[in-house]
């Protein structure tokens, strides 16, 4: 391949290690990242995993020149996988017009620059929020996209209709939107993993955060759902089989003729989990007793949350391979690593 892959927000969690499935599948990667929710110290964890150190600039995606000057920089660039974007559910409600702007100028001002291009291939970072609390279980991706539970939830909604708007017109434009389940876990060598600023907002760091004594107690919100223990149920996907999903995608981006030019697709296990299932696979997997206590429902959790994953299994020709025992064993064993360097920089 002559080309380059731009991956935007690939110091992220994500990110980084689609970063390292792109890397090891012979391709060669730019990152965009502005670092204000990820650590440069995260390239130097990719190269350690690939022996190679993929090229680096940091810009804000929100600086319309910026994305400009990048693309006239790197005129070669054959793919776009863009994460770049802001995902706390809660502060996305405290804080609508910052996510309305950094998830959304900075998909505008990529899709611009892409639509001047002869031929070009985008994957955006999408997410199940988009479904809500789906009428009918596993979801597919036919299942009606619902009103938006945060603002957050809705860049993501708006964010697709972007893309399907400008696919029309932008003849050399294909893109695919992935919405992603609930991603966990770390690359097995420990050398990358999720590393959230302040107080998690996912369930699995704050359950490793909690374990390692960073945090003193999980709470468990809402014990009375209508599901089998009464806590949520959810679909956990390690992060690294979510990264083999965008080399996938990328791959059928760049060589399918026949693909339309814009598609979706779940990427899950197709198997629910709920917290509480989690949380004793997380105490098998670690050895440790874990300190939790149920709390009372938080607002805009959905009841139930699983993916039909038959078209992407299909189509792209993947599947999620890692149960969940062994994801988070990987994510105790980032968290254990972290501490380590903690304490070393101490």
């Amino acid at each position: 391949m002559s080309g380059k892959i731009l991956v935007t927000g690939g110091l992220g969690f994500i990110g980084s290690h689609t970063v390292v499935a792109l890397q090891q599948k012979g391709y060669d990667v730019v990152i965009i990242d502005n670092l204000s929710n990820s650590s440069i110290d995260v390239l130097a964890g990719i190269t350690r995993i690939t022996e190679k150190t993929p090229e680096f600039e940091k810009i804000d995606l929100r600086e319309k020149s910026s994305v400009k000057d990048f693309f006239e920089k790197y005129t070669d660039i054959e793919g776009v996988i863009h994460f770049a974007a802001s995902k706390a559910v809660g502060e996305s409600v405290q804080n609508p017009l910052l996510y309305y702007e950094n998830n959304l100028a900075s998909l505008v001002y990529l899709l611009q620059e892409l639509s001047k291009k002869e031929k070009a291939n985008f994957i955006f970072s999408s997410s199940c929020t988009v479904y809500g609390q789906a009428d009918e279980l596993p979801i597919k991706e036919e299942s009606p996209v619902k009103k938006a539970e945060s603002p957050y939830g809705n860049t993501k909604q708006i964010g697709e209709e972007i893309i399907i708007d400008t696919c029309k017109v932008a003849e050399g434009l294909k893109a695919i939107s992935l919405r992603y389940f609930n991603p966990i876990g770390a690359h097995d060598s420990a050398e990358i993993g999720e590393l959230p600023l302040g107080t998690p907002q996912n369930l699995v760091p704050f359950i490793t955060q909690t374990a390692i004594g960073k945090r003193e107690q999980l709470s468990v919100f809402g014990d009375d759902y209508p599901t089998e223990d009464g806590t949520c149920i959810r679909d956990y996907i390690h992060v690294m089989d979510l990264a083999e999903a965008h080399v996938a995608a990328l791959t059928r981006l760049l060589e399918n003729k026949d693909a339309p030019n814009y598609e979706v697709f779940n990427l899950g296990t197709g198997k629910g989990s709920s917290v509480l299932e989690v949380v004793n696979s997380f105490e098998r997997a670690s050895g440790e007793k874990l300190n939790y206590k149920m709390a009372p429902r938080r607002e805009g959790d959905v009841i139930a949350a699983y993916a039909d994953t038959t078209k992407a299994n299909n189509i792209l020709g993947w599947k999620a391979e890692t149960n969940l025992d062994t994801s988070l064993a990987s994510a105790w064993k980032w968290e254990k690593k972290v501490k380590e360097k903690e304490t070393e920089q101490r």
